[in-house]
């Protein structure tokens, strides 16, 4: 059960456990991406899109335990300006988790090449090989990580200015422990 001004354990694990997984899967697109075609290569890319479909299912549950759960009421000295932004980062980093991993799934699916998750069974696939709507997908799902990460990075940093320089205790809505 939540406490008034935190979050459900939850949705509190939910959040820290598909961070690192979204840092995880960032940093290995990142590497991958750079490295010449190798076993290892094709290796980092099959994680990689393990990672992207364990963030989509876990996202989703995410999502369905946030619309049963009230969230913490925002301290009284946040301008409404603020509340605000912060309504308009969290719908957009919803829509992000959901975005980023459909389109590098999409995109997987134009290139020609099957999803299959942890190794063991194949996901459907709902495009057609299609050489320019494979590189239509590739610059999304690249255009869309990077928009992620700015608007992670402002959110990181934004929990950081509420935690130091206003004292308010809104980083502690969403910690472990209290």
């Amino acid at each position: 059960m939540p406490t008034k001004d935190r979050y459900p354990i939850t949705l509190i694990a939910l959040h820290w456990l598909i961070a690192i997984l979204i840092v995880t899967a960032f940093a290995l697109g990142t590497i991958m991406t750079d490295m010449r075609i190798s076993p290892t290569k094709l290796q980092y890319y099959s994680y990689h899109k393990w990672l992207g479909v364990t963030v989509l299912g876990l996202v989703a549950v995410r999502l369905l335990a946030r619309l049963l759960s009230a969230a913490p009421a925002y301290p009284e000295t946040m301008g409404i300006w603020q509340k605000n932004a912060a309504n308009a980062t969290h719908i957009l980093l919803y829509v992000l988790m959901f975005a980023v991993p459909l389109s590098g799934y999409f995109y997987t699916s134009a290139a020609g090449y099957p999803v299959v998750y942890l190794g063991l069974f194949e996901l459907p696939t709902f495009i057609a090989p299609d050489p320019d709507l494979k590189h239509t997908l590739k610059e999304l799902h690249e255009l869309l990580t990077n928009v992620m990460l700015g608007v992670v990075i402002l959110h990181v940093l934004a929990a950081l200015k509420h935690q130091f320089v206003d004292k308010d205790g809104i980083l502690r809505r969403m910690m472990p422990t209290k």
